[in-house]
């Protein structure tokens, strides 16, 4: 019976080891599964950032590029008359326009539009549908 008891005893330290071994397999495999997902997460974002930035920039060049056309057009424009009061309107609408987009880029953009339905939702939600009926209205024809 001892040798039984003994045989018994020694499974059962071995089923604990195995079952130790799977515990500290598992755990192992957890932590990579987070480290992984982890940088997964880092490298989106660190794209995500980069996306934003060239957005950024080339949002600053249109608006550097609309400045110097505004510039151009009250250059090369009529001075008097109405002509000249329409090409001066329009080269300070290209200029305003340019330093906006400069100053403010997309993201500061993205920041005023918030801003705007925030403090008028109800007109907001109404161009919203307007423009939403528009577009369903010209993919239909």
């Amino acid at each position: 019976m001892s040798n039984v008891t003994t045989s018994k005893k020694d499974a059962g330290h071995e089923m604990e080891k195995v079952a130790d071994k799977a515990r500290e397999t598992a755990a192992g495999v957890v932590d990579k599964a987070k480290e992984v997902a982890s940088n997964v997460g880092q490298t989106v974002s660190n794209a995500a950032g980069n996306v934003g930035h060239k957005v950024d920039d080339a949002t600053g060049a249109i608006g550097s590029g609309m400045h110097n056309l505004g510039e151009k057009v009250r250059e090369k424009g009529p001075e008097s008359g109405f002509l000249g009061k329409a090409s001066q309107a329009v080269a300070n609408t290209l200029e305003e326009g340019g330093r906006y987009l400069e100053d403010k880029k997309f993201s500061g953009m993205a920041e005023d539009m918030t801003n705007i339905i925030r403090r008028n939702p109800i007109p907001a939600l109404l161009i919203a549908v307007g423009v939403g009926f528009l577009l369903a209205r010209t993919l239909r024809s």
